[in-house]
């Protein structure tokens, strides 16, 4: 991949007054004839910076560099002229400048501005102590082809700038924050079979983590509605086209390694197919490749912000792909929005059973050690992908499990109060008439006081935002009124 000639200290300015931009173009489109027209010279003037910019690139690659400096310099001061003037225009259109600014830092070449070594904006944080810093932060590969993926400027400016991708960060860290938190902690414990895939195909982790947040919260056994299955959430048929099989009457779909390893060579393959626009390929793993395809060749120099391919798209993958990005952010930067992950200790482990117990029962006598708030039956069942959680183990069985429980293992569930009570609650037989459970319920009638966010719990449903998708309820608020009532769509599975 090649590199430009860096130019230092251009590119913090047009940031600073883009970000500007994004708080200050609001206004009420106004229909007069001068404000038309100001509109009209103030997007031309976007444009003839765009122009410029390929012109100055052309001179680049022609290693022409005193002159390529001063046309790069000349047409950035076009875009913060213009930017300046955005801010003080009643209709201005962010998105334009989004997407300009986008198309640069994308081309087909992977050119890319950025400072000296000592500009460039770094994944450490300040406070290496910091407990509120993801204890994998640092094991972010530190490769050219990351950096043009992920790390650096590119996604930093987009994060900075980007309306959809700010009010993804929002949603995680207001009603979607409890998702974010299990699905931190069941990826933290799953990393160890998912993150060498990933690394192997040389790509980055805050992706990974990104796809499990909005995929499928760290739940390994998670079901979509549309029957994408896994902690990838894979299709039926793009499972099968990257190798995940049934086999033995296990559907590899649930298994952690086999799913990440399916999901990296996708990305690399769709990464070849969309010239490394990241955006793109994840609205392809979304919405369809065919769809996204046609609009990408239809729009060979637009981005995924680009109003003529984001507003072709379905409502569902313009929210995919900011949610996705916004989680892989966060991943990287919790301490930047006030987010604390919990410290995970992931080391992986085994027991061989003892005594006969399901994986229920471990749950059971394991107990609740630390933060671990909810219990150890999500990790269990994620580290077992392919054991029934009711069925009885037979003694000699091997079980994964973080190693930290192999000695809570010995002291409280091979004999003692613990596994007894584990066994017995266990064994306890249901009333003949509830033997066969009803179906979950359909349909819900809100009452004073509830939240979206506590029935989705309550219910065991996919997740808030899907549930208010289904019901026509409109985030931030997520308001309910007593009496409505809700389709429970998506809910009542594991």
């Amino acid at each position: 991949m090649s590199v430009l000639p860096r130019i230092p200290r251009l590119l913090p300015p047009v940031v600073t007054l883009l970000i500007a931009v994004l708080a200050g173009c609001s206004g009420a489109p106004t229909r007069t004839t001068s404000a038309n027209s100001a509109l009209d010279a103030l997007y031309a003037k976007l444009d003839q910076a765009g122009r410029d910019y390929d012109q100055a690139l052309t001179l680049a690659r022609q290693d022409d560099t005193a002159q390529s400096e001063h046309a790069i310099s000349v047409a950035l001061d076009t875009m913060r002229n213009a930017a300046a003037q955005c801010v003080n225009t009643a209709g201005c259109d962010i998105q334009r400048f989004i997407s300009t600014y986008d198309r640069a830092l994308r081309l087909k070449d992977g050119s890319f501005l950025g400072g000296d070594e000592g500009d460039q904006i770094s994944d450490q944080p300040a406070d290496q102590s910091d407990n509120s810093v993801s204890p994998v932060l640092n094991a972010v590969p530190e490769t050219r082809r990351t950096a043009s993926l992920l790390r650096g400027r590119k996604l930093s400016d987009l994060i900075a700038m980007n309306g959809p991708v700010k009010a993804a960060l929002e949603t995680w860290l207001t009603s979607m924050r409890p998702n974010l938190m299990n699905a931190y902690v069941d990826y933290e414990y799953l990393r160890f079979e998912m993150w060498p895939e990933y690394q192997k195909a040389d790509l980055p982790e805050a992706i990974l983590f990104g796809f499990i947040a909005k995929e499928s919260g760290g739940k390994v056994h998670a079901v979509s509605r549309s029957g994408a299955a896994g902690p990838l959430q894979f299709m039926p048929a793009t499972g099968a086209r990257f190798g995940l099989t049934t086999v033995d009457g296990f559907d590899e779909r649930f298994d952690p390694t086999l799913s990440a390893r399916a999901n990296a060579a996708y990305l690399n393959e769709q990464l070849a197919q969309f010239n490394d626009n990241l955006e793109l390929v994840l609205a392809a793993y979304n919405g369809g490749e065919g769809r996204v395809g046609r609009l990408a060749a239809s729009e060979p120099d637009a981005s995924f912000w680009d109003p003529k391919i984001y507003f072709s798209l379905s409502p569902e993958t313009r929210d995919y792909v900011p949610m996705v990005l916004a989680a892989a952010w966060l991943f990287m930067h919790p301490e930047r929005y006030n987010l604390h992950f919990p410290k995970i200790d992931g080391a992986p482990g085994h027991i061989i059973l003892q005594r006969q117990a399901s994986l229920s029962e471990l749950a059971i006598c394991l107990g609740q050690d630390g933060d671990k708030r909810n219990g150890w039956y999500r990790t269990l069942r994620n580290l077992n992908p392919q054991m029934d959680p009711q069925a009885e183990q037979p003694m000699g069985t091997r079980v994964e499990l973080p190693q930290e429980l192999q000695d809570v293992y010995a002291s409280s569930c091979t004999q003692g109060q613990w596994a007894d009570l584990a066994a017995d609650l266990h064994a306890a037989a249901l009333p003949a008439q509830l033997a066969h459970a009803p179906d979950p319920p359909r349909h819900y009638t809100v009452r004073h006081g509830d939240t979206l966010s506590a029935i989705a719990r309550k219910y065991s449903c996919d997740d808030v935002r899907s549930l208010a998708k289904a019901n026509h309820i409109h985030a931030p608020r997520y308001e309910l009124r007593p009496g409505q009532e809700l389709k429970l769509s998506g809910c009542g599975r594991d």
